[in-house]
């Protein structure tokens, strides 16, 4: 499967979810906020929310401090 993750090209061996691709990339969910098709994905969906063929993922990650 043929996905694009912050603008660069990445293939996928299986379906997965947008927990599945952020345990793929190791990424600590709860630092980032995730975006599928110009729709930010709420935290409590991603464990359900399929990644599919020519999705569009962006993760930002969150930044504390002052």
């Amino acid at each position: 499967m043929e996905i694009t993750v912050n603008g660069k090209p990445r293939h996928l061996e299986s379906p997965t979810t947008i927990i599945g691709l952020l345990e793929l990339l190791g990424i600590n969910p709860k630092t980032v906020v995730v975006e599928r098709n110009l729709n930010i994905v709420p935290r409590d969906a991603m464990e359900s929310e399929p990644v599919a063929e020519g999705d569009s993922i962006e993760i930002v990650r969150l930044v504390g401090g002052g």
